[in-house]
């Protein structure tokens, strides 16, 4: 099937990660059910633009984001470009079809006085699980590292003479991030226990399950949460709001924003730019407050 084509050219040319993968997947699965409901068509490659702006409609009178939209429509327009190109189709039926426009949201950050105080709540225990959990978030917030790349490191990816993580990001491209020398005793630490445990040690994959069975994001969210939770943090608790938080913290230091590009991994300077925002934020809040005009 053409789809099968399409999701092993992603997989093994476009090198995505399973999570994008998983993405593209329910999104060309919901619109080929719409297709289905609405039109009666069974096959993707049958598409027209009208079926492609009647779904964009529906997706708005369901109470979908703009920014959710745009995604969804990014997947199509991805997908019959890919099956314009092995001449299944003659037009992309997305080209020229549009988002809804969205106004541009902040990404969600902790406070550094919420981040300082979690290091206050950590379980102070020095069981396997305890440090692991303790690592998660503190790998995730002092790298910046993306879900999928925590759940990927390996052992072999710590240099702790050097100080540095490799990481392996979207698309297979590898960065390397610095990390301190109390972080390095800490992992070496959650190393150290993890030898001991009763399960099969494996050094191919850094965390592990307290089973030594490799972790999933619903685990990762869950820790993430709940420790989140014991600082009272507002808004989103995920680990991608760590990610932000390291960003934003670098940025409000005065850190260089190229190098927090390549921190990131971000393709683009156009990404990690709207981290400058928060920045500007705190700056004009600083101002109201303390300027005589203010």
């Amino acid at each position: 099937m053409h789809t099968d084509r399409f999701y092993s050219y992603l997989q093994f040319e476009k090198r995505f990660s399973p999570h994008t993968l998983l993405a593209y997947r329910n999104d060309l699965e919901a619109f080929a059910a719409f297709l289905q409901r609405r039109y009666g068509i069974p096959d993707l490659k049958s598409t027209e633009r009208d079926m492609v702006r009647s779904w964009v409609v529906d997706l708005m009178e369901a109470g979908r984001s703009p920014s959710t939209i745009a995604r969804k429509l990014s997947v199509l327009r991805t997908y019959f470009k890919f099956l314009l190109k092995e001449a299944v189709i003659m037009a992309n039926p997305v080209q020229h079809v549009r988002a809804p426009k969205a106004g541009r949201r902040l990404p969600v950050f902790v406070e550094e006085s919420r981040m300082e105080r979690l290091r206050t709540v950590f379980d102070g225990g020095m069981s396997f699980s305890s440090c692991r959990d303790r690592l998660l978030v503190e790998t995730l917030y002092q790298t910046g590292i993306r879900l999928a790349e925590l759940i990927g490191l390996r052992e072999e990816d710590l240099d702790f003479d050097r100080q540095k993580l490799r990481v392996i990001g979207k698309r297979r491209k590898e960065r390397v991030i610095p990390f301190t020398r109390e972080f390095g005793n800490s992992l070496q630490e959650y190393i150290r226990l993890k030898k001991l445990t009763p399960f099969d040690n494996k050094p191919e994959v850094l965390f592990v399950k307290d089973n030594g069975e490799r972790l999933n994001p619903r685990f990762v969210y869950t820790v993430v949460k709940n420790y989140l939770d014991m600082v009272d943090t507002p808004g989103k608790k995920s680990p991608h709001v760590l990610r932000h938080t390291f960003a934003t913290h670098l940025l409000n230091k005065g850190a260089d924003l190229y190098a927090v590009k390549e921190l990131l991994g971000h393709a683009s300077l156009a990404a990690t730019q709207i981290y400058t925002h928060n920045s500007i934020a705190r700056m004009k809040e600083a101002w109201k407050q303390a300027h005589p005009k203010g």
